[in-house]
């Protein structure tokens, strides 16, 4: 990870487009936030969830027009969400394809320079942006950045990602989808609703995306499950190494321990489900550019 990079390429991105009379509609019933409520120009997050609520993929959504969608999420996962989300398409008037091979995808620190035309602008994190320049196009600019300062940049912003290691990992709030605008509580049905919506009223969610550094050198990758100082289990979300050869990374786990000593043992243990290891860092918490709403049941007497 380097400071002062102005241009990151080799992004791992792709993109999904959804073309149709019916593309809004069939994918306001299958992710969390409010497609309907998206205007040309606009970007939107919103999560793509299993009927359990847990997220398989996460997608930044524009509308060139209002029957035609792109979808931006890591190139691993284009594929399989077309596939699965193609299971549901039924009489639906939409047509999804693999975007990819059409557009080059370029992280901007800053506010990118006049693009070409046919480009897209997309805003993304607290000052960057991500632009789509069209697979014919000459690139804007030559990348002095890369995907690692890319992810830096997430990890300190607080983003969540979801690749083919953590698909189906984390239900929506684990990932502060409630908190970054992934989820739209007030649509209408859609997969997952039900268990996202139940886990928000009732205040369910005893474990949260959070921000580390370890204090030792280590590499962390996502998927991957440990144990940090403090006795909290966790599982990474993001991560990235450190000049140093240390790792900052997002992982769900639970308050910190003041606040755990009166939290409930969560029911469902991401940290420690099905991971093949539980490696011990020892880590310092750090800040995120959000406050996290814990629901924690009240002290014992």
């Amino acid at each position: 990870m380097r400071s002062g990079w102005r241009v990151a390429t080799g992004l791992g991105l792709g993109v999904l487009r959804f073309g149709g009379p019916d593309a809004a509609t069939f994918l306001q019933g299958q992710l969390s936030n409010d497609v309907i409520r998206l205007a040309a120009g606009q970007v939107q997050l919103s999560g793509y969830h299993t009927p359990q609520g847990r997220a398989i993929a996460l997608l930044r959504l524009t509308a060139l027009a209002p029957d035609d969608i792109l979808a931006v999420l890591p190139s691993e996962l284009v594929q399989p969400v077309a596939a699965r989300l193609q299971r549901y398409v039924l009489r639906a008037r939409v047509r999804i394809i693999d975007g990819s091979p059409h557009w080059q995808i370029q992280g901007y620190a800053q506010v990118s320079p006049a693009p070409p035309d046919g480009a897209l602008v997309l805003p993304h994190g607290t000052s960057r942006q991500l632009v789509l320049l069209p697979a014919s196009a000459a690139a804007a600019d030559a990348g002095d950045g890369s995907r690692e300062d890319w992810t830096a940049a997430d990890i300190a912003d607080g983003l969540p990602q979801v690749y083919a290691a953590t698909s189906e990992a984390f239900i929506a709030q684990m990932l502060n989808l409630d908190v970054t605008g992934g989820i739209a509580l007030d649509k209408g049905c859609y997969t997952g609703q039900e268990i996202i919506a139940r886990a928000h009223y009732r205040g369910q969610v005893k474990r949260r995306l959070q921000r580390f550094a370890s204090e030792a050198a280590c590499r962390l990758v996502p998927g991957q499950g440990g144990v940090l100082g403090d006795g909290r289990s966790f599982k990474v979300v993001e991560a990235v190494a450190l000049p140093d050869g240390r790792s900052e990374f997002l992982a769900v786990t639970t308050p910190e321990p003041q606040a755990a000593e009166r939290a409930a043992q969560p029911e469902d243990s991401e940290a420690s489900a099905g991971a093949e290891t539980l490696t011990l860092v020892p880590a310092r918490q750090l800040a995120l550019p959000y406050a996290l709403p814990w629901a924690l049941p009240a002290a014992r007497a």
